[in-house]
Parts: C-alpha cells; sequence; structure tokens
C-alpha cells in the first residue's frame, strides 16, 4: 500500500512539538503541503527551519483555537497561499485538573475550551473550503480517557469525550460533502504534557502493566495511523474512534501473559 498525499493541503493544530510534530513531520514527508499551527511563536520559528531543511512545502501561524478569529485566520491563509484545504488535524489539547471537590474552575475551562472548543471551531473554520471541493478529512484528538477516565481527570475526560460526540455528529453532518470525520484514541505516549517516561520505575511498570503491547507508544505510532486516515485509502471509515493505546485494557489483566511468557 502506497500513502500517496501529493497535491492535498494539510492543517494540523498545536504541532509545534510532541504528537503534532510528530504528525505534521510525517503528512509533510509523505508529501502533503503541511500548515503547521501553534499559539508559541518559538516552536513556530523551529518548524520553519525543519520545514526549510526538508524541502517541504506549508506554512506556519500563530494562533490560538480557543478564539474563532484565529481559527479563521488559519483557514484563510490555508486557502489563500495553497488554495484548498484536504486535510485538518485537530491536535491542540491540554489536559490537568483535579478532582471534582478540588478543581478550580478555570481549569475544567481550559480544558473544555481548547480539546472540545477548539475542535469544533477549527472543523468550523475549514468546513467551507471542504464542502466546495466536495471533499476532505477531518481528524480530532480524542483519548484513551474519553473509553477508560483516570480519578482526578474529569475534565479531560468529559472533553474528550465530547470530542468523541461531536465526531459522530459532524461525520453525518458532512457525509454528503464526501467529507470524513474520524477521531484517535491515543493511550500512554510520553510527551512533555504527561511525563510517562520520567515518573519513578515503580509508577512506569504498574502503567506499563495496562498494555497488552508492554511499552510506550510513539508519536510516529499516532502519526502513522494519521497518514492513513488522511489518504484515499480510508475513504470508507468514518464516524469511527481508533483506539491506539497499545491495547489498554484490551483484556483484564494484560501482565498476567507476561508473567506466563513462554
Amino acid at each position: 500500500m502506497l500513502i500517496d498525499l501529493k497535491d492535498r493541503v494539510a492543517i494540523v493544530t498545536g504541532a509545534g512539538r510532541g504528537i503534532g510534530r510528530a504528525i505534521a513531520r510525517k503528512l509533510a514527508n509523505e508529501g502533503a503541503t503541511t500548515l503547521v499551527a501553534d499559539f508559541q511563536q518559538e516552536l513556530l520559528d523551529d518548524v520553519a527551519a525543519e520545514w526549510a531543511a526538508n524541502g517541504w512545502r506549508g506554512a506556519q501561524i500563530q494562533g490560538d483555537v480557543r478564539r474563532s478569529e484565529d481559527c479563521k485566520a488559519v483557514a484563510e491563509l490555508a486557502e489563500r497561499q495553497f488554495g484548498r484545504i484536504d486535510i485538518l488535524v485537530n491536535n491542540a489539547g491540554v489536559a490537568g485538573g483535579a478532582r471534582v471537590e478540588e478543581m478550580a474552575e478555570a481549569a475544567w475551562d481550559a480544558n473544555m475550551d481548547v480539546n472540545l472548543k477548539g475542535t469544533f471551531l477549527m472543523s468550523q473554520a475549514v468546513i467551507p473550503s471542504m464542502k466546495s471541493q466536495n471533499s476532505g478529512r477531518i481528524l480530532n484528538a480524542a483519548s484513551f480517557a474519553a473509553i477508560v477516565p483516570s480519578i482526578g481527570g474529569a475534565a479531560y475526560a468529559a472533553s474528550k469525550a465530547g470530542v468523541e460526540s461531536f465526531t459522530r455528529v459532524l461525520a453525518g453532518e458532512l457525509g454528503p460533502h464526501n467529507i470524513t470525520v474520524n477521531c484517535y484514541a491515543p493511550g500512554m505516549i510520553p510527551t512533555e504534557m504527561n511525563h510517562f517516561a520520567e515518573r519513578d520505575a515503580e509508577t512506569q511498570d504498574m502503567l506499563l502493566d495496562t498494555l497488552s503491547l508492554r511499552r510506550w507508544g510513539d508519536p510516529e505510532d499516532v502519526a502513522n495511523l494519521i497518514c492513513f486516515l488522511a489518504s484515499d485509502h480510508a475513504g470508507y471509515i468514518t464516524g469511527a474512534m481508533i483506539d491506539i493505546s497499545g491495547g489498554k485494557f484490551a483484556t483484564q489483566q494484560p501482565w498476567a501473559a507476561y508473567r506466563s511468557k513462554r
């Protein structure tokens, strides 16, 4: 299977670093003209240097997905500079919070505003362009927390569960226009946001024991999935949430297979 994204124009939000950067890099390397959006200019400057060094086509734009005018500006730049929008990856996200009784209202709002509202606003911004060309791919970052939430993670889990439901509704609304909408649920992929691989050895072992594939995920794993979902090969997949968690809780006690490994 050859995934060829030449002549496609992609937008990836929150792509200055981490999983978003890996997604943008993979799309660009597969031939897509890739516009990277982030709210931190210093990260965008680093992206610009990498794109120039590799000869990749694209652009960088500073913006905040919580603001409708910023989301519209991202879409307008893509249309003005490249003439179309084929792929939107709503990667921008935050995490954090506390137990419900102790949670600050600001923590709740931050999760909802970036993770859920940001996905809504960016999707809304690209829909007219995609409808005009009768094609498109919208890919939304959910989380395994939307399937099985964690204690102290109510705000994050609720926002990501919202992303999943939003994805299904939007898939239904845009189906007549040949636009697919899917979301993906990464599991434990170490980033600067979660610091999984920096925790003490006992905690790491406990977390890894929940995985059928007993290793940390890599941003590249998510990027590979995104490239497939963005391609023509995934044209009959829509309204789905793809679990990319290494089989987290695929069985009740995945660690047992490792302890009795033959």
